[in-house]
């Protein structure tokens, strides 16, 4: 799992990043994709989707590093905003326009066949089980950080815990998880 970044330093990477930096890009990359991905998942509900788009996302980073002026807006919340937006363009992009609804309706559905449905099903039921085994608080941190995209010190403050506690409530808890997932 990559380090956790403070804004400073996220800051100085994307500050690096608009002089093209590339091994400052790589950095950023590492210590904030998760956290992207997490918002991205969020919004597109689909893993493939959300795979492409953060890959774009950090397209328009790399392209718009400059436009960052640290101190208006923590450095986080400017890349979140990118992905953000990002996504709600695909979405917006997805809906077909009146005239081609008929069209759409004749589309083949890209989803998962039922023995997908049902394989995918039966993970997320072993999932909530292990998640349930956890401590109430410490499954909810673990939903937070993983399925919504929140920020350990997101999640810190939320449970108002140090940072380190956090930390180490989502480390043995994925050790848990684990454990459980693979009895």
């Amino acid at each position: 799992m990559p380090a956790q970044s403070g804004p400073a330093e996220i800051s100085e990477l994307i500050a690096r990043c608009s002089l093209r930096d590339r091994q400052a890009f790589r950095m950023l990359y590492q210590r904030t994709s998760a956290k992207l991905f997490g918002v991205v998942l969020r919004i597109l509900k689909n893993r493939a989707e959300a795979e492409e788009a953060i890959q774009e996302v950090y397209i328009k980073i790399w392209q718009r590093a400059d436009r960052y002026q640290a101190g208006q807006s923590s450095p986080i919340s400017w890349l979140v905003a990118i992905a953000r937006n990002h996504a709600l363009d695909m979405v917006r992009a997805r809906r077909p326009a009146g005239d081609e609804l008929d069209e759409a309706m004749q589309i083949a559905d890209a989803g998962p066949d039922p023995e997908r449905l049902a394989q995918a099903s039966q993970e997320g039921e072993r999932i909530e089980t292990c998640l349930a085994t956890l401590e109430p608080e410490k499954a909810e941190a673990v939903r937070g950080a993983y399925l919504e995209g929140y920020s350990y010190d997101e999640l810190a403050q939320r449970y108002s815990v140090p940072l380190n506690t956090m930390r180490t409530w989502l480390r043995r808890s994925l050790i848990k998880l684990r454990e459980c997932l693979t009895a």
